[in-house]
């Protein structure tokens, strides 16, 4: 038995909303079976922890389910569950009125601007994900009982300003919603509503979206043999196989496997796995994989990054950026969050405080356990970081949050040992007594870096030097100031004085003092002479067989740094950097007892501009005019021959 008919009109700000719902907020349409089955899921949760703590309740929990019915003569689609139900005035307050979603005031604002944009900033909640149903449908109808009633309740609409509700005997406890779904004249060329009554759209949804939810999904299927004989099953269309939310000493290594190919496509098993769980004031699962190998995109511009998010075993985004920071993209699996802050299509994160959080707690399990496999396995790690070791420097630049734990993880070619890489820590200790800074050169290749003229020095007295050939290596040593306590410093800048350490500043000796006021008018006029050049030029305690090298000051960006802002179109101030002299090699001792026998010889300025220009091609760098340099060489050569 049936009772009247009440219709009812939506208050004001839900007939707003259902206008943003219907023709702006929602990028796809798919996602109103993935709000219906999420609903759905929702009302089983809560039939079974209700039953749990009311045992009057009198409900059968034995076979909790969600069914999907599609009726292709009439156009329909239904999704049943056998959950909670609704009362009268459930619906009434959770699908006809947001009075309570707290979006009334934002609602107001948007009618006054008829910003549709601004819409996703709303935030989600039952009624909201309901009205997903009117982007496919053009009439919706709801049929409910709420466990422990007697009375149940038909709700319809076509979403146009009003609804009816009417008390209906005889329905079984849970929902049910069914979708008239739009002709084929009401929806666009390229989204036929008639793709929802297909077996295949239905099941690609599910797999794609609620492949986890923990109840079963199932779907009446026909199968039509050989000889024409129709028979009809009823399939389970999800999964159901949650890794992330069983404990770890119930998952396999193969299991985990299995799954990091399934969400990956990558078919070498991953180098890392990373099982969480966060409970408190926030509680989530994590499952994520550091794979063993990089993919072909990890440095294009486009490439996807990110984690897959979902909310209570619903997916809700591939690629959630807001979860994974961008030095470790690589970085794959899922999230899945009991309660998160979502906007009105679930499409778009909410930065709040919460997902901050996550964030960081995330990063720092990824980074432990790169360090466990630095310390339990070097082979393995050696390996990921040969793939991924570029990509996770860029955090020494972007995540000063993360600095220790990343220069921990960092692992270079250095000069004790070429083929061997080395870290920061095994660097510092193998320091020489007395020495309290980390040396480095950066340059555009191992093989530049290694014959520097900038070497000689430290080779000579046995200091280790960190080579470093990365362009991302040029940023991140300017930004982090040292590694437990000590300092890290370029050997091609300030002063160098090996046998009392290095000071930006420059550390000078009775006997260097000397030795500078001997060489003080050569020095004098060979800045003069390379002014445009350089803005000094200087005797080098840095080399022991190069006659002259070209430094830095201690603040001055590099060449290759500069070389990499021009490229990206920054323009910059020319810099102008020092050359320094070795006073012991042959040509500047000649050099010098030329100048002292004639200071006005032209063929000195020659010499000099061949000294510059021989020093600037021994560390890589390009000359202004390599035409006149070759042809001064070239003249040069002649007179000695």
């Amino acid at each position: 038995m049936s009772g009247s008919v009440e219709t009812l009109e939506f208050q004001a700000e839900t007939r707003q909303l259902l206008r943003l719902v219907i023709h702006s907020i929602y990028s796809n349409k798919d996602i109103f079976l993935r709000e219906l089955i999420s609903n759905s899921s929702d009302a089983l949760d809560k039939l079974r922890l209700e039953s749990l703590t009311d045992s009057d309740l009198g409900v059968d929990t034995s076979d909790l389910h969600i069914a999907l019915e599609v009726d292709r003569d009439a156009r329909t689609l239904t999704v049943r569950d056998n959950g909670i139900g609704m009362s009268r005035d459930d619906l009434v307050e959770l699908i006809g009125t947001i009075a309570k979603s707290g979006t009334a005031g934002l609602l107001e604002k948007l009618r006054a601007t008829e910003d549709a944009a601004a819409a996703q900033n709303l935030i989600g909640q039952f009624g909201v994900g309901f009205y997903s149903a009117f982007m496919v449908a053009d009439r919706v109808t709801l049929l409910t009982r709420r466990a422990g009633t007697e009375a149940g309740t038909r709700w319809e609409s076509d979403g146009e300003g009003t609804y009816d509700v009417q008390a209906v005997d005889g329905l079984p406890v849970g929902t049910s919603v069914t979708l008239h779904l739009k002709a084929a004249d009401q929806s666009a060329d390229d989204d036929n509503s008639a793709d929802y009554l297909s077996e295949w759209k239905i099941r690609q949804i599910v797999k794609q979206y609620s492949d986890f939810i923990r109840w079963p999904i199932r779907m009446a299927t026909e199968r039509t043999d050989a000889d024409g004989t129709t028979t009809s099953t009823v399939d389970t269309l999800n999964s159901m196989k949650a890794l992330w939310a069983r404990p770890r000493s119930e998952v396999t290594e193969a299991e985990y496997h299995e799954f990091y190919r399934q969400i990956t496509h990558d078919w070498v098993d991953p180098a890392a796995t990373v099982h969480m769980r966060a409970e408190g004031t926030f509680e989530y699962e994590a499952l994520l994989f550091v794979p063993a190998q990089a993919p072909l995109d990890l440095f294009a511009r486009d490439t996807r990054s990110g984690v897959q998010l979902y909310v209570k075993r619903v997916f809700i985004m591939d690629d959630c950026e807001a979860l994974m920071p961008d030095y470790l993209r690589f970085v794959k699996g899922v999230v899945d969050a009991h309660d998160l802050s979502l906007n009105i299509s679930r499409e778009i994160l909410q930065q709040d405080r919460q997902i901050r959080g996550v964030r960081r707690r995330l990063v720092k399990k990824v980074l432990g356990a790169l360090k466990e496999m630095q310390a339990g396995d070097a082979e393995r790690y050696a390996t990921v970081w040969s793939q991924f070791g570029r990509v996770l420097k860029e955090g020494l630049v972007e995540d000063g949050e993360q600095t220790e734990a990343l220069l921990e993880l960092v692992s270079v070619v250095s000069t004790h040992d070429p083929e061997k890489p080395t870290t920061l820590r095994e660097y510092v200790g193998r320091m020489k007594d007395g020495q309290d800074t980390v040396y480095y050169l950066t340059g555009e290749n191992r093989a530049m870096v290694e014959n520097s003229p900038h070497m000689e020095a430290f080779a000579a007295k046995g200091y280790e030097v960190l080579i470093l050939t990365d362009p991302v290596d040029e940023v991140w040593v300017e930004r982090v100031p040292g590694f437990d306590g000590h300092r890290l410093q370029s050997i091609a800048k300030g002063q160098v004085d090996l046998d009392g350490g290095t000071d930006g500043e420059g550390a000078a000796d009775a006997e260097k003092a000397e030795r500078e006021q001997d060489f003080a008018a050569l020095l004098q006029w060979l800045t003069t002479a390379l002014t445009e050049q350089v803005k000094q030029v200087r005797l080098s305690s840095r080399l022991t067989t190069s006659a002259a090298c070209i430094v830095g000051d201690a603040h001055d960006m590099t060449p290759t740094l500069e070389k990499m802002y021009r490229a990206m179109g920054q323009e910059l101030p020319p810099v102008k950097r020092i050359l320094e002299l070795n006073p012991t090699h042959p040509l500047i001792t000649a050099l010098q007892s030329a100048h002292r026998a004639n200071a006005d010889d032209p063929a000195l300025k020659e010499i000099a501009e061949l000294v510059y220009g021989s020093a600037l091609l021994a560390e890589g760098g390009e000359l202004a005019d390599p035409a006149r340099f070759t042809r001064l060489l070239t003249d040069r050569l002649t007179r000695t021959l």
